[in-house]
Formats: C-alpha cells, sequence, structure tokens
C-alpha cells in the first residue's frame, strides 16, 4: 500500500508540475506549440500571429489575434483560411486521455478557400480513413491517430471561395456557419446563413458519423436550402470528395425569386416551363460533378414530365435527357394565342387586331447544351394544336434544333426539323412535310381562314427572324407546295356565279386542287394555283400577307362546257383583312377573258348601227372619209343658208 501511495503521489506531482509548468511558459511560445500541433493533425503550414490570450482548466483555451492555414500543395490559390480574432477551447481532461476534443472554436470575419479537382482531390481532405494527414505524402503514419472532435463551431461573417475545376468560382460574403457535434462517434448539426444578394439564405444539414465524413467516409446526410420562399432537400448519402446519392426534391413556388436570392439573377422562364418548380428525383452526383437524374418527376408550372437524365455541371450544363410529358402546353414559348388567328368565331369571323407584338423571351437557350427527346400525348403551341409527338431538342451555343420525328397534326403527320437560333438575336426556320393533313383546322389555326376543307399534303421552307411572333410573321421568306385531294370551298357556290353572276352564300365542292408559293417579307405569292371541279376549272395568284393579315388575290373559275365549247371565265377578287374579306366579281376582267376577240368587232357593229340611226334622224349621209360630225355641219349649214335667202323673197 505504501508504493502504490508513493505512485499516486508521483503521478500528482508531474501532473501538478506540468501544469505550473504551463503557467510559466510565454503566451507565443504556447500558440507556437498549437501551430505544430495543428500542422502535424492537418499536414498544412499553420501561422498564428497577433495578441495570444490563454485558459488552463477546465479548459484549455486559446484567443489569437490572427491564424492562418495553408492550402493543399497543389492549389494556387493562397491558404485554405484566414481569420482575425480566432479563439478555440480544448477539454483538459480528454487531452490528458489522448484525445482531442475541441469544446468551440470562434471566428469572425475569416476567408475560407475550397477546392476541388475533377481527379476528386479537395483542397478539405486532410486524411485518409486512418485519419493522418496523407493528402500531400500519400504515406500511411506509424502511429494511430488521436481521436478528435469538435462540440461546437460558430465563424460569422465569413467569406466562402468555393472553386471546382471546370466551373465558375463562386463566392460568397457575409457567412455564418454553426456546427454541433456532441459527440466524436455521433452525428453532427450544421447550420449556414450566406447572402449572396442580401436576403438569407439559410442551409442545415445533419450527417451521421462526422468523424468518419471528415476522413471521407460515405455518410447519411439529409440537408434543406432555404432561399426566395423555396426550399431544396436531400435525403441520402454524400462525402467530402462532393460524392452524393439520394432522394431530391425542389419546391419552388417562384424559380426566379430562389435563383435571385442565390444571386444569379433574374431567371424569367416562360410559363409552363419552369417559372415555378415541383420536382423529386433518385440522383446520384460523381466527385467528376457528374450527375444523374432517376425516377424524375416534376410539375413545371402546369407542365408534368418524368423521366431520367445524365448532366454534367462542369461550366454549362450539358444534358442528355428522355422526358415524357402528357398534355404539354407550350405556349409560353411561342406567345399566348388571345392576339392570334385562332381566335376566330365559327363563321370565320377573326377577333384579332394583329400578331403577338410582346417579346420573345428566348435566353433559356443559353442555360443548357446537349440532346433531350421528348415523347407527349399533345403540344399546344398556342397557334397550332399537335396530336402524339416524338421529338429529339439538340442544343449547342444557343442554337436549338427540334427534330420532329413523329407529330400527329390536324388528322395527319408531320415531320421536319424547327430551328430556334438565338446566338445574336432571335431567328427561326426549318423544313417541315405534312401528309393527310385536314386543311380547315389547320388554316384556322395557322391563318384564320375557315372556307377552305380537304386532306392534303404539304412541304414547306421557311426562314425569318425578330424579337416578337408580330416581326417574325412579317420577316418570312420560303417557299413551298401544297396538294389537296376533295374538298370544298366554303361562303361561295361557283356554279351560281358561273349561272348568273350571283355571289351569295353557298359551297363550291371541287375534285383537286394545288399549288405552288414563294414567301417574301411575310408575304404569299402564288401564279399557278389549279382547282379542277366535274364541270369548271379554277386558277389562281395573288398574295395572301401573312404578316398584315390581309390578302389580295383573284380566284378565276373557267366553265369548261360554255360558250359553245370555249369556256367561260369569271375572275373574283378576294380583298382586304382576314377578318372582312370582300369577293367581287371583275366584270371588265370578265369581257376581257370571254370576249376578247369579239370585243372589237362588236363595237364596230355598235357604232355602225348607231351611225345608220343618227343619218336617219338627221337625215344626212357622211361621205367617204367623212365623219358623221361634219356631214351634220355640212347640213347645218345648208339649212341655215336656205332660211337666209328666203329674206329676199
Amino acid at each position: 500500500m505504501k508504493w502504490i501511495g508513493r505512485l499516486i503521489g508521483v503521478v500528482v506531482l508531474i501532473v501538478v508540475v506540468a501544469g505550473v509548468s504551463l503557467l510559466f511558459l510565454p503566451a507565443d511560445r504556447i500558440a507556437r506549440i498549437a501551430a505544430d500541433q495543428l500542422r502535424a493533425a492537418t499536414g498544412r503550414d499553420v501561422t498564428i500571429s497577433g495578441d495570444v490570450s490563454l485558459s488552463i482548466w477546465p479548459v484549455l483555451g486559446a484567443s489569437v489575434g490572427s491564424i492562418e492555414i495553408g492550402n493543399a500543395t497543389w492549389s494556387e490559390q493562397g491558404p485554405m483560411l484566414t481569420a482575425q480574432n480566432a479563439a478555440i477551447g480544448v477539454d483538459a481532461a480528454s487531452l490528458l486521455s489522448g484525445e482531442i476534443r475541441i469544446t468551440n472554436i470562434e471566428a469572425t470575419s475569416p476567408t475560407i478557400r475550397l477546392e476541388q479537382r475533377k481527379d476528386g482531390r479537395a483542397s478539405w481532405q486532410f486524411t485518409d480513413a486512418s485519419g493522418a494527414a496523407t493528402i500531400e505524402t500519400q504515406t500511411t503514419p506509424d502511429a494511430a491517430p488521436r481521436p478528435f472532435s469538435i462540440e461546437k463551431m460558430n465563424i460569422s461573417d465569413a467569406t466562402l471561395i468555393y472553386d471546382a475545376e471546370g466551373a465558375d468560382i463562386v463566392r460568397y460574403e457575409g457567412v455564418d456557419l454553426a456546427l454541433d457535434w456532441p459527440e466524436r462517434l455521433g452525428t453532427a448539426d450544421i447550420r449556414a446563413t450566406l447572402r449572396p444578394a442580401g436576403a438569407a439564405v439559410n442551409v442545415n444539414a445533419t450527417i451521421g458519423s462526422f468523424a468518419g465524413f471528415l476522413t471521407g467516409q460515405v455518410q447519411p446526410v439529409t440537408a434543406t436550402l432555404t432561399a426566395g420562399a423555396g426550399t431544396a432537400s436531400l435525403n441520402g448519402r454524400a462525402s467530402t470528395a462532393g460524392e452524393v446519392a439520394g432522394k431530391l426534391t425542389l419546391d419552388l413556388p417562384s424559380t426566379s425569386g430562389f435563383f435571385q436570392a442565390l444571386g444569379k439573377g433574374n431567371v424569367d422562364l416562360p410559363q409552363g416551363l419552369g417559372r415555378s418548380i415541383d420536382l423529386a428525383s433518385d440522383i446520384t452526383l460523381t466527385k467528376d460533378r457528374r450527375l444523374s437524374m432517376r425516377e424524375l418527376v416534376a410539375d413545371l408550372g402546369g407542365n408534368r414530365l418524368t423521366g431520367a437524365a445524365d448532366i454534367s455541371l462542369n461550366g454549362t450544363p450539358n444534358v442528355n435527357a428522355q422526358l415524357n410529358a402528357g398534355a404539354l402546353d407550350l405556349t409560353g414559348i411561342s406567345g399566348s394565342g388571345e392576339n392570334s388567328p385562332a381566335a376566330t368565331t365559327a363563321s370565320g369571323t377573326a377577333a384579332t387586331t394583329g400578331w403577338p407584338r410582346d417579346t420573345i423571351d428566348a435566353s433559356g437557350l443559353a442555360a443548357f447544351n446537349g440532346e433531350i427527346a421528348l415523347t407527349a400525348t399533345s403540344v399546344d403551341l398556342g397557334s397550332f394544336q399537335l396530336g402524339a409527338t416524338r421529338a429529339l431538342l439538340t442544343n449547342d451555343n444557343s442554337r436549338a434544333v427540334f427534330d420532329l420525328r413523329e407529330v400527329d397534326a390536324y388528322e395527319g403527320k408531320v415531320t421536319g426539323q424547327f430551328v430556334m437560333n438565338n446566338r445574336g438575336g432571335l431567328s427561326v426556320g426549318g423544313k417541315l412535310f405534312a401528309t393527310s393533313i385536314a386543311m380547315q383546322p389547320l388554316l384556322t389555326d395557322a391563318l384564320g381562314l375557315t372556307r377552305l376543307t380537304g386532306d392534303g399534303n404539304a412541304e414547306l421552307n421557311f426562314l425569318s427572324s425578330g424579337s416578337s411572333v408580330d416581326a417574325i410573321m412579317n420577316a418570312l421568306s420560303g417557299s413551298g407546295a401544297i396538294a389537296i385531294g376533295k374538298g370544298t370551298i366554303q361562303g361561295i357556290d361557283l356554279d351560281r356565279l358561273m349561272r348568273s353572276g350571283a355571289t351569295g352564300s353557298g359551297t363550291t365542292v371541287f375534285d383537286s386542287l394545288g399549288a405552288t408559293f414563294d414567301m417574301t417579307s411575310g408575304n404569299i405569292r402564288n401564279d399557278d394555283l389549279l382547282l379542277s371541279l366535274a364541270s369548271y376549272q379554277a386558277r389562281g395568284k395573288g398574295r395572301i400577307g401573312l404578316g398584315q393579315q390581309d390578302m389580295d388575290y383573284t380566284f378565276t373559275p373557267i366553265a369548261l362546257n360554255a360558250n359553245e365549247g370555249n369556256g367561260i371565265a369569271i375572275p373574283v377578287r378576294i380583298t382586304g383583312p382576314w377578318s372582312d374579306l370582300r369577293i367581287i366579281p371583275d366584270i371588265e376582267a370578265a369581257i376581257d377573258l370571254n370576249l376578247g376577240e369579239k370585243r372589237e368587232e362588236l363595237t364596230n357593229a355598235a357604232e355602225a348601227r348607231l351611225k345608220a340611226a343618227v343619218e336617219e334622224e338627221l337625215g344626212v349621209t357622211a361621205q367617204e372619209g367623212q365623219s358623221l360630225e361634219d356631214a351634220a355641219k355640212d347640213k347645218l349649214k345648208e339649212k341655215i343658208a336656205q332660211e337666209l335667202l328666203k329674206i329676199f323673197d
């Protein structure tokens, strides 16, 4: 028992001597010891300077004027951390037992630089799974690491810089960070407040087995980011290497408000294409910033999409996706149909004053590159209504090409390409082919014209530019052709027109209709329209103003069996705005067409009959080479002379 008592006394003496010795050490000497310990633990250069104050028991603490922790050797961006007025507290009893248990860390206005390379290296990785510094040396220490934990950490007014290789540098100022990690082998709660655009953006995360997470192990993670009334949440697993897997949810009542709060500026997305977002997806993010999304379900503010996507997040996102939609509403891109010719009544009277003049926002074309395969049960383009659609969108540097692989439209099929190019101002173009299209609903939606019925084939090449639908329609150029089988022209009865010249209401049934046309400055010009009926034929030529929504077109029906088999033609001129077209027979043209050769003969005969009647009435006869007027004058002179001679009788 004596030896035991003596042994205890020796231990107490050693502790007392060590404590007293520590009290007599200069503060800057203790700061250097602390810096050496941090250097050994992290493998980084550590510099402590300025005033140093100490506390001994029960918390071994130090407050320093400034501290700097170096970055990884491959970094070229300066130290990883610099801070003023930093303080640290260590549980003294735990330290005596060989465990580093930091009770509190505080820092004011630090600058924290975090860097990540495509090969997986990250500046915040200090150790491997064993807990020793290896990122620079890639060696394994001989001694086991000392257990390490931080109970609390509070950092205020920090500047946070994140530099991921291949992406834009992210910089946040005025950042507040807090860490609660009560048990070394337990979970940690992390809270952060950022102010990229003035308003607070809050991040809350819970990480299981935080000690393992710090050494690069994948651990359970739940995290929520709140900004501008929107939230983004993750429930899954992650590591410090940037590897993430789990369920991602987005609830963004205003996508623009969310991104403005994150300092990304105003994101004015079209209605139905992300102006608001409600999204859920299983995600996997690799350390080289490649995001995989599976079981994707997204409501983009009226349009619901499902499918899968692979996205590279280095620089401008590169997207490869396969998406399925039900009824897809794209009027947010094409412009509202309220002012389009589709706003017509059943009688064909258009309630329109022109094309929409609102500026088309095509800035979303710069948001990504890549390919998106899309299937939809129907597509509403505002002016056009499509059925089941299979299309491939390829976007490259703000130039989107829509490859229409198969589109059900107006009881027929449409294929071809449609291009939107916003590289230097918005332009559109394409080449489309249509087969077995119902012409009446198509022309109603496209031009507000309801009179023509029948199924037809068509092709169209077009190009235009402008910032609004109105500007684009007034700048259209290109060419096309149309061929229609049996159909009708409503509002005119050619048979009655040819028999009586009446242009009242009625319907003309035709066997075929064909035409080619060119487009310039928003005007369709055509001179070879041919309409075939059983006993009639009709030709047409003129202008249809797509931009101004008017027309000046001459339609010439010909009665093939009339006029002793020579035919009779009565041209009909169609003029005015689409909302109030006038149909007027051109009588002068009809005379020229039907009586061209006989006109002079009929005129001469009429003049001869008139001359004979005048001669008989006046009792004069015109001599050869003498006009009837001169003969009448001579007769009058003779009569006057005779009356004057009577004076002398």
